[in-house]
């Protein structure tokens, strides 16, 4: 799913973001990436999205190059990747259904497909009651739920979530990380940003990656419950 080989990201101010990465991770893990704010998390998230490049070092996203000479693949490539924003990138005055099929309008699927995909992601997440409602007359925690159907709907083979519990109190947050966890499978891998170490649950067969200061470690979780 995802390798990289000592791959560094130094960006155009001189600013060294990532050093000497390496990691493998296969199809249907849940990855947690953990770190301080600062530490190089979200630019990691950014490389494998292909918005930005390595400066040093080889990395493949479903054995795609992320180079920039590749760069039309890799916006084919995103197709099949699921983005979840710490700030939801929600569009107000239109309804949750509305929303999540925005997330899809890229991706040449017949409408009713795409109607049915996007209402099985919103009963998925909790909020299939909800599908007519305006987005901003949800509460923050449905917000937040509609921007992880969104990622959903897609069917993706990658989700990557930025930070999805940042601005939650800690009952949704859990719901949150709850949530996400449910969503992997063998055809589905997750990655999870996050700071707060202390809403990473007990879940079996994880792995985390530490990063500080642009270098990470690895630690692979066996069964835990």
């Amino acid at each position: 799913m995802i390798q990289a080989k000592n791959v560094s990201l130094t960006y155009a101010d001189g600013t060294v973001a990532l050093r000497d990465v390496s990691l493998n991770i296969r199809p249907g893990e849940f990855v947690y990436i953990v770190g301080p704010s600062g530490s190089g998390k979200t630019s990691l998230l950014k490389l494998l999205m292909g918005i930005e490049f390595p400066s040093a070092g080889s990395l493949y996203v479903m054995d795609q190059p992320i180079v920039k000479r590749e760069a039309g693949r890799i916006r084919k490539l995103r197709r099949s990747i699921g983005p979840v924003f710490q700030e939801f990138r929600l569009i107000q005055g239109r309804t949750a259904l509305e929303n999540v099929l925005m997330g899809m309008r890229f991706l040449n699927i017949p409408n009713r497909q795409m109607v049915n995909s996007a209402k099985e992601a919103l009963t998925k997440v909790g909020l299939g009651h909800k599908a007519s409602v305006m987005v901003e007359k949800l509460s923050f925690g449905e917000a937040q739920r509609v921007a992880i159907a969104r990622a959903v709907a897609r069917k993706p083979a990658l989700i990557l979530a930025d930070e999805p519990t940042g601005n939650l109190d800690y009952d949704n947050a859990i719901n949150i990380m709850d949530l996400l966890y449910t969503l992997k499978d063998k055809n589905t891998t997750v990655l999870v940003t996050t700071h707060a170490t202390h809403l990473i649950g007990n879940y079996h067969d994880t792995s985390l990656i530490h990063v500080e200061q642009g270098k990470i470690s690895v630690e692979h979780r066996g069964e835990q419950k």
